[in-house]
Formats: structure tokens, C-alpha cells, sequence
């Protein structure tokens, strides 16, 4: 049996792909149940009808105030029963009741070593500040903007010459393989947040996570 999972999209729904690549491949025992947009014109619904899943646009632009949008999002979610929902570039800032209700079953995925670069442009923030290094979280969603619990990490140098694209391109390529991995670990239940802790295997993991290599 399929492990179902929802995912939340606002573009080009990379991640969505790489999720429903995976599961095509037989790397992922998953069903993703439904593809659910903030923005109708997003590529990643695109993604979602090649593939056969069922997709919903709730324009959050047409309701009043976040938590009327966030309760119709809820609702759409709840038709599918799933036992994890995914974000994958929902840019969304989402209300502490709708956090609350998926919590521990909820994972996002964010360009920065959280807990640097919380937020937006966070490339152009880290050459900015002249780092090294820079990467990607995926971690358990909180009420508070990229604050939840992480799970897992990877990193790649940042080189003299970077650009925000070249920055970005790297970045990508390590997003699509760290979270259908930790998707992975949800659904085959190695994964667990209880209690504000994260376990893989039963062992807790360290505040940030583990560093893919």
C-alpha cells in the first residue's frame, strides 16, 4: 500500500518532480493524492496533470484574511487523508491552528543552513556575507517561518565567483535528493517528531539535523 501524502506548491514545482520522478522509479513508496496551488498559474500544476494526480488552485488572494484561506486549505488537504503533507515552494506563511493540526506531519524544504537565512533571497544573503558555504534544510513546519525542527542538511562551497544562479543551481540539485529522502524516511515510519524531538531509527537527532554527504 502507497504511503499518501499531499503536496503544497506556488511555481515550477521542481521538488514535486523530483518526488513524483522517485516514485516512478520505485525509489518511493508514496501516492501523492493531490497537488494543491496558491497560484493557478503555477507550472508545478502542470507537473502534477502529466503525471495523473488530482490538482487544486485556491487563489489565497480571493479570501479574507489568513485563516479563512488557510481553513479552505485545510479542508481540500483533509479530502485526501494523507498521512504527510509536503511544501514545496508554497510561499505561504501559514496560521499557528493550521500548523498545529498537521504537526509532525507536515515537512518544508528551505534554501539556507537554518537556522541562517530565515526568509527570502537567502543566496544572495549568504554571498553577501561573504560565506563559505551555504545549503539546504529540510525540516518539520512550525507556526513560526522557517523555525520548525530539521531533519536534514546539505551544504556545497560557495566559490569566488558565484553568482545567485550558479549559487541556486546547486542548491537545487541538493534539494532533489534530500527531500524525497526525507520523505522517504516519513513514510517508511524511520521518521518521527514527538515531543519537539526528532528521531530517525529511534535515535534523536541533533538540533540540526543530519548532514547529507
Amino acid at each position: 500500500m502507497s504511503f499518501p501524502i499531499v503536496v503544497l506548491i506556488s511555481g515550477s514545482g521542481s521538488n514535486l518532480q523530483a518526488l513524483i520522478d522517485q516514485s516512478l522509479q520505485g525509489q518511493l513508496n508514496i501516492n501523492i493524492c493531490a497537488v494543491i496551488s496558491n497560484k493557478a498559474d503555477a507550472y508545478g500544476l502542470e507537473r502534477a496533470k502529466k503525471a495523473g494526480i488530482p490538482t487544486h488552485a485556491l487563489d489565497h488572494r480571493s479570501f479574507d484574511g489568513r485563516e479563512a484561506f488557510d481553513a479552505k486549505l485545510q479542508e481540500t488537504i483533509d479530502i485526501y487523508k494523507p498521512k504527510l503533507v509536503v511544501l514545496a515552494g508554497f510561499m505561504r506563511i501559514l496560521t499557528e491552528a493550521f500548523t498545529k493540526h498537521y504537526d509532525g506531519r507536515m515537512l518544508n524544504i528551505h534554501p539556507s543552513l537554518l537556522p541562517k537565512y530565515k526568509g527570502l533571497d537567502t543566496h544572495q544573503r549568504a554571498i553577501d556575507a561573504g560565506e563559505k558555504e551555504h545549503g539546504v534544510s529540510v525540516h518539520f513546519v512550525s507556526s513560526e517561518l522557517d523555525s520548525g525542527a530539521v531533519i536534514v542538511q546539505a551544504s556545497t562551497d560557495i566559490e569566488t565567483n558565484e553568482t545567485v544562479d550558479t549559487l541556486a543551481a546547486k542548491i537545487h540539485s541538493l534539494e532533489h535528493v534530500i527531500y524525497p529522502l526525507a520523505v522517504k524516511w516519513f513514510s517508511e515510519e524511520q521518521l518521527t517528531f514527538r515531543n519537539g524531538t526528532v528521531t530517525l531509527n529511534g535515535k534523536a537527532l541533533p538540533e540540526s539535523g543530519i548532514l547529507y554527504n
